[in-house]
């Protein structure tokens, strides 16, 4: 086979996910868009009843926070509803919940340890009715979050809506977005304005409770409602201004671990619903799924065939791909380079190749685990 055609081709491959799926976006919301955003800023006639369900799993040193927090969310009275579900904890999490009974709070816990999704079915099923939002002990929300969010579902289509995550540094300062960041809201902006998010922050995110029926427990949670909102005829949309606030990791070389662990429930997920990328059935949503995550898994393997057939253009060839190799390994060198050096890792541009190039070494060695039978329900929160 043509060295030069399978180049082109891996490259065509590595580029698609980041740079053509969000300018195929933009021309398909030129015709599609629809922007689901609340009306006016006048109070509804009527505020839909609320859940706010907690999931915990050993969490005696942060869930009296989390719970004080959540009590102190603005909201009319009577109309929200405080619930923690244990995932079987096994230190005095229970206990500190329980003694807020008199401040209307409920425990609910799972009967065994088997996930976070498993806990927050066992909480799922105590609601019969309203909007039901879920939150990690280490996310906190705003004052107004619940009320602010309550108003998107005033549009009738939509099913589900995503928080947007904001960083807090040590100090307590609210980190800036970085560049990485500002991507990939703006490229789930577009979703949300054609056929819906793939994917909704996990750490607080809220859906009606009919599309909460079908609860995948092997499957994380905000893919889980995602799918749940396009089989029941709802979009899942983003709300910027619906914020949630969470610190940066206690232990930072455990960030890997935990991309890892968020790439191979993905691939769970999409494994046992592989019915998503059926176009027929799906439609848009199925090559959004495709591209924004299917692609992008493949990311790490098309570079990595880039990088060995690229050589042989140039004994073929020569000229460009001369130029092609250069800067491949120019670019790698960056990351390696800054991955030792601080200084290197802290100017932007440096801190762009790095954070691309550890993210597909995540993404490669979660593909491998995966391939290889590697699944993870079970989950430990991580310490911040």
């Amino acid at each position: 086979m043509d060295m030069t055609f399978l180049f082109w081709l891996f490259l065509l491959l590595s580029v698609f996910s980041y740079f053509i799926y969000p300018f195929t976006l933009l021309l398909l919301n030129k015709f599609k868009a629809r922007n689901h955003v609340p009306a006016s800023e006048s109070e509804p006639e009527e505020y839909p009843d609320i859940t706010l369900i907690v999931t915990a799993y050993n969490e005696e040193k942060r869930i009296e926070d989390k719970i004080e927090n959540s009590l102190e969310l603005e909201y009319p009275e009577g109309k929200l509803k405080l619930v923690v579900a244990s995932d079987s904890s096994t230190d005095n999490t229970d206990e500190i919940v329980k003694s807020y009974a008199d401040r209307n709070v409920r425990l609910v816990r799972a009967q065994e340890r088997l996930g976070k999704e498993n806990a927050q079915l066992a909480a799922i099923k105590t609601v019969d009715y309203g909007i039901i939002v879920f939150s990690d002990v280490a996310t906190r929300i705003e004052s107004d979050g619940i009320l602010k969010l309550a108003r998107y579902f005033d549009d009738p289509e939509v099913g589900a809506i995503s928080s947007e995550d904001r960083f807090v540094s040590k100090d307590g300062s609210v980190a800036g977005e970085g560049a990485y960041v500002k991507y990939e809201m703006w490229l789930r902006n577009q979703e949300s304005k054609l056929a819906g998010l793939v994917g909704l922050s996990g750490s607080f995110f809220a859906a009606r409770v009919e599309v909460c029926e079908q609860w995948d427990i092997h499957s994380p949670s905000d893919f889980n409602t995602a799918l749940n909102c396009v089989q029941a005829g709802y979009k899942a949309v983003t709300a910027p201004d619906v914020l949630g606030f969470y610190t940066d990791l206690a232990d930072p070389s455990k960030e890997y671990a935990r991309k890892i662990r968020t790439v191979i429930r993905g691939m769970t997920a999409l494994e046992r619903h592989t019915e998503v990328l059926n176009p027929g059935k799906f439609g848009l949503f199925s090559y959004q799924v495709f591209a924004h995550k299917l692609m992008r898994w493949t990311v790490p393997w098309t570079l990595a065939a880039l990088f060995i057939v690229t050589p042989f253009c140039m004994m073929e060839e020569g000229g460009f791909y001369v130029l092609a190799y250069l800067a491949q390994l120019a670019f790698y060198g960056i990351a390696i380079a800054a991955h030792w050096s601080e200084s290197l890792r802290n100017r932007s541009w440096a801190k762009i190749i790095y954070f691309f190039t550890q993210v597909n070494i995540a993404l490669l060695d979660a593909g491998i685990q995966f391939l290889s039978g590697k699944r993870m329900t079970v989950w430990q929160p991580s310490a911040r």
